[in-house]
């Protein structure tokens, strides 16, 4: 081998058996990607994401059906942002990837009031121009890299905040038409930042966040949801097991929604 071919020649990428029988399981149970289909997945440049482009990557090599997938990074229009690095990182492990340029930041200038809360404005933003990338491109399916830490902190979040009773669903059809997937919904955050280190990877973390150049408030309420959870799972060490089984055995007609009473019983 010469020396120009050790240097282009990729370190592989290596993913658990545990987090591939995990991501596995949920795409059986939910049937989130099967034969024929095109999926977009937005790719931040973090843990998770990169982890779901690398999982992708493995089921196209070894499932018994056949798909395509790429990835969309949002740009938001901001001073100095740059995805070269993520770009190349894709091209070395045949990874389609498109940045996809927008005018977020300029318009949130106006959009969004000073010391105001900036997150759920630009997840907004950023889902609206990757939904409006999938349906220019004909894909069928859009894929999120967002992991069972993030449904959990969303279900006690919206009892919390929002007075519901509400988590993240693993597949749905959305108003544009397609789908919108979340292959990793069964993963730990853990095992994500795991894979990442254990494979070295350069991921883009809060420097790439448009919060960074403005004046605004950070996520409080995830924070500390968060951080409540995680002080939980130190006192009781299956608490994220028990809360996973109880996503999976609910007993809707015994709370106070009259809509969702057995009426023959009543």
């Amino acid at each position: 081998m010469t020396e120009n071919q050790c240097i282009n020649r990729q370190k592989p990428i290596t993913m658990s058996k545990k987090l591939l029988k995990v991501i596995g399981k949920t795409n059986a149970e939910f049937r989130l990607i099967a034969e024929g289909d095109r999926v977009l997945v937005g790719l931040s440049g973090g843990k998770d994401s990169l982890a779901l482009v690398h999982a992708l990557k493995h089921i196209q090599r070894n499932a018994p059906f056949s798909f395509e997938f790429e990835a969309c990074t949002i740009n938001y229009g901001m001073p100095n942002e740059h995805y070269d690095d993520l770009s190349k990182h894709c091209q070395n492990y045949g990874i389609k990837h498109t940045v996809y340029k927008t005018n977020i930041f300029e318009v949130s200038q106006d959009a969004i009031r000073k010391n105001s809360s900036f997150c759920s404005y630009f997840s907004r933003m950023r889902r609206g121009a990757l939904y409006g990338f999938a349906k220019e491109g004909g894909f069928n399916k859009v894929a999120l890299g967002h992991h069972f830490d993030d449904m959990v902190e969303s279900f006690f979040m919206n009892m919390f905040y929002n007075g519901t009773m509400r988590a993240m669903a693993p597949i749905y059809k959305t108003g544009k038409g397609f789908h919108l997937i979340r292959p990793l919904i069964q993963v730990r955050e853990t095992q994500l930042r795991g894979f990442a280190e254990d494979n070295a990877l350069q991921v883009i973390g809060d420097e790439a966040c448009p919060a960074m150049l403005k004046e605004v408030k950070m996520p409080y309420a995830r924070a500390s949801t968060k951080i409540w959870l995680q002080n939980l799972e130190k006192e009781h060490g299956d608490l994220f097991k028990k809360i996973r089984a109880s996503f999976m055995h609910i007993q809707d007609d015994t709370f106070l929604d009259p809509n969702r009473w057995n009426r023959d019983d009543i």
